[in-house]
């Protein structure tokens, strides 16, 4: 499924315009890439949890060259599937 897709499923579930729903969506992916850049966590109760996690330095190898590369440490997003939705997924 894509962004369009995505959208006239929420315009169809929540008896939205297509423009409703879109503007509705991309306020969400704002809202959730805002708090996860200021480093809070979003939970929704049964659906999951958006966080950032720390991934420390590391040493990696080239694949064409073998050679060491020195791999800088990062934040990178993270989710974590609720109960509900690990339910539904394994039903």
């Amino acid at each position: 499924m894509n962004k369009s897709e995505l959208v006239k499923k929420i315009a169809d579930g929540a008896e939205l315009s297509q423009a409703q729903a879109g503007k509705a969506l991309n306020v969400l992916m704002d809202t959730v890439t805002e708090e996860l850049a200021a480093g809070n966590r979003i939970e929704l109760i049964g659906f999951g949890t958006f966080s950032v996690k720390h991934r420390a330095a590391r040493t990696g190898r080239n694949p064409s060259t073998g050679q060491p590369i020195e791999i800088s440490a990062a934040n990178v997003p993270s989710f974590k599937a609720g109960k509900n939705l690990k339910d539904v997924c394994n039903a």
